[in-house]
């Protein structure tokens, strides 16, 4: 498992645990019985699982406050909306040069690793735009 990848299930680890309980089970449950007895037999059947695996694949999870919550849990005073590495302690990684080098490997900085400071930044934009490519709804002011 890639540091992109523990990241991502740091944070969509949590709302998983939170989410399927809360709207998934309820909404789909109710929205296909109606349309299986007016449906053929066979249609009905085919449609619930392709209806639920959308739902859940597609289902947006908005990062601000599971990383708020993280930071207060922390009981650091982390700005995780600005530095990767305070991203990464709130969500009880290691920040240390070596992990952001790996991460900015995985994400495909082309840059300096030598100049921590560009990078840091780099990263913390990448790692933004990838959590959003892969589910997580994120701030625009932090896509930019």
């Amino acid at each position: 498992m890639g540091i992109f990848d523990k990241i991502k299930h740091a944070i969509f680890g949590e709302a998983k645990a939170a989410e399927p309980t809360a709207a998934g089970a309820p909404k789909t449950e109710p929205a296909q019985a109606p349309a299986a007895p007016s449906a053929a037999p066979s249609p009905a059947p085919a449609a619930p699982p392709a209806q639920s695996k959308p739902a859940t694949s597609t289902a947006t999870v908005d990062i601000v406050p599971i990383l708020d919550a993280a930071v207060k849990k922390s009981g650091q005073k982390l700005d995780w909306r600005h530095s990767i590495v305070d991203l990464m302690k709130a969500v009880g990684m290691d920040a240390s040069l070596s992990e952001r080098k790996e991460l900015a490997t995985e994400l495909g900085y082309t840059g300096d690793s030598g100049d921590s400071a560009k990078m840091n930044m780099w990263l913390h934009k990448a790692l933004m735009k990838r959590l959003s490519e892969n589910g997580g709804k994120v701030p625009a002011d932090l896509l930019d």
